[in-house]
């Protein structure tokens, strides 16, 4: 993910992952030590970079290896560095399969 940005509004973040704000929020709060937005005077959270990648982890525990939420931040309070860097290779891959099959389909 390319960042351009210091803080992102919640909506920002949901259209980032195709998701309601309202789970933003709720995954906000259920992950409130490890995930930390700041608010502004009416209570509007803003994400650093360093939360939406968090974020990023947090959905792909959650939707894509079907953790609950109990169990991704259990997950995550345990093996956050071995969790984080299995992912950065997930990613990786799944960038160079894109690739690959982009030059396929181009020959």
């Amino acid at each position: 993910m390319l960042f351009t940005k210091q803080y992102y509004s919640i909506g920002e973040v949901a259209n980032m992952f195709r998701m309601n704000p309202s789970l933003i929020r709720t995954w906000s709060n259920e992950f409130e030590g490890m995930l930390q937005p700041r608010k502004n005077r009416k209570g509007d959270r803003y994400f650093r970079p360093e939360d939406v990648k968090l974020l990023h982890l947090i959905y792909h525990l959650i939707r894509v290896r079907k953790f609950t939420m109990e169990g991704a931040r259990e997950h995550l309070r345990l093996q956050k560095k071995k969790t984080e860097k299995q992912f950065e290779i997930i990613q990786s891959l799944q960038q160079f399969k894109s690739f690959l099959l982009e030059l396929r389909s181009s020959l």
